[in-house]
């Protein structure tokens, strides 16, 4: 459709009698205008409040989840299991997919995942997937044992059932434990800014290495020469996923293009907290269409935010394992967790990265580079100091948990 080339009409000339003749009647226009202006100047200045009020409520979706916690255990078993469950949807998982279901019966929180949220794509085997359930697991443990109670947890209870990850069931402890990490449970982000190229002091080093356990590896690479290379690498895993257009369409699915429909939905990683620059982020959708011609210029962003991400990092991290499955994955996923609550305790910006492990052909790379040849690499992250971010949106306990009072 064309646009009209001017908004401005052209009145016709008219003689000097027909201009001078109706004085009276654009002075009564005048007057009714003022009148109707000075009424619904009136009208909204009454109505104000109300229309703000259902401004604001237009903007507040229902079914998001605060993140904050109830600092005291409630007493009603219910209200005591959503506060539990409130620690555990908090948990980070890839893309944001938050892929947990909760269900409680009296005394006891069973853990499932849901499959309708996994990433068939860029997670085939579900290891992103179960390390996000282990931090919803982790989270409520430590939640548990910050209300007194002493946790008991039963792993994958039903060997036929792959979704029903644990069974968690609790009594009364001496006192209270884990309330550090507790607390670190509603400030913890995932940064993905540039990092201020500081490193990680050894004493912290050491009080992070030390939250995992003996069957999982923790290997560091920390030298500048050494960072750079592996920025390569990151930046060439990063573009080949959007450039495969099959696994870009799956991310696409949980890119959201703006606060609002983040909001509505409740879940996906908006464009600004990716922190993309240049083409990227001036084109928005457009970019990572992989059916649009701007495609490319999609890519080329993804590469250059991964190169610089790494570049700028402290020190990066692989926890791998000599064993492979879900069982590892999940407990990768509860150490990890740990591992990052007592890094934001400490200061320190983290952001797992997972396209140099999705990309297959860059597996073998990332294990020679950290030195863990002939081990399963689970999860891969920098480390550094940042500003916080904004905290992601989470969908609200009532939204992924069922309850049964008797």
């Amino acid at each position: 459709m064309k646009r009209p080339r001017s908004s401005v009409r052209q009145e016709p000339s008219q003689s000097s009698e027909t201009t001078v003749a109706p004085l009276r009647a654009p002075r009564l226009l005048t007057r009714r205008r003022v009148l109707v202006v000075g009424a619904a100047a009136l009208a909204y200045t009454a109505l104000r409040p109300t229309l703000a009020l259902a401004r604001r409520a237009s903007r507040e979706t229902p079914g998001l989840q605060p993140w904050s916690l109830a600092r005291a255990a409630p007493g009603q078993p219910v209200e005591f299991a959503r506060a539990v469950m409130s620690a555990a949807v908090l948990a980070p998982s890839h893309w944001n997919t938050q892929p947990w279901r909760l269900e409680f019966d009296p005394g006891t929180i069973r853990l499932v995942a849901d499959p309708t949220r996994a990433l068939p794509g860029l997670d085939p085997d579900r290891r992103s997937l179960t390390i996000a359930l282990g931090g919803a697991l982790e989270n409520m443990l430590i939640a548990l044992r910050a209300y007194g109670q002493r946790p008991a947890v039963t792993y994958f209870p039903r060997e036929t059932d792959r979704d029903l990850v644990a069974s968690i069931t609790w009594s009364p402890d001496e006192a209270p434990r884990d309330r550090l990490l507790f607390g670190a449970i509603p400030e913890r982000r995932t940064n993905r800014r540039d990092y201020d190229g500081r490193g990680i002091y050894p004493q912290n080093r050491n009080a992070l290495a030390a939250l995992i356990p003996q069957d999982l590896h923790l290997r560091w690479i920390e030298e500048r020469a050494a960072l750079r290379t592996f920025a390569d690498l990151a930046a060439d895993a990063a573009e080949s996923q959007v450039r495969d257009a099959r696994l870009q369409r799956e991310r696409m699915r949980w890119m959201r293009f703006g606060d609002d429909e983040a909001r509505r939905r409740g879940d996906g990683v908006t464009l600004d907290a990716l922190e993309l620059g240049g083409p990227g982020r001036w084109l928005g959708g457009r970019a990572f269409d992989p059916e649009s011609f701007f495609i490319g210029l999609g890519a080329g962003s993804e590469a250059r935010r991964a190169r610089d991400a790494v570049r700028s990092a402290g020190a990066l991290v692989l926890i791998s394992s000599p064993r492979n499955g879900d069982a590892v994955a999940l407990t990768a996923g509860q150490a990890w967790q740990r591992f990052a609550l007592r890094a934001t305790t400490l200061g320190i910006a983290q952001q797992v990265m997972s396209a140099p492990l999705e990309v297959a052909r860059h597996r073998p790379d990332v294990l020679r580079a950290f030195g863990a040849i002939g081990e399963t690499p689970l999860l891969f992250a920098r480390l550094g100091h940042a500003r916080p971010p904004d905290a992601s949106v989470r969908r609200a306990v009532n939204l992924v948990a069922t309850f049964r009072n008797s």
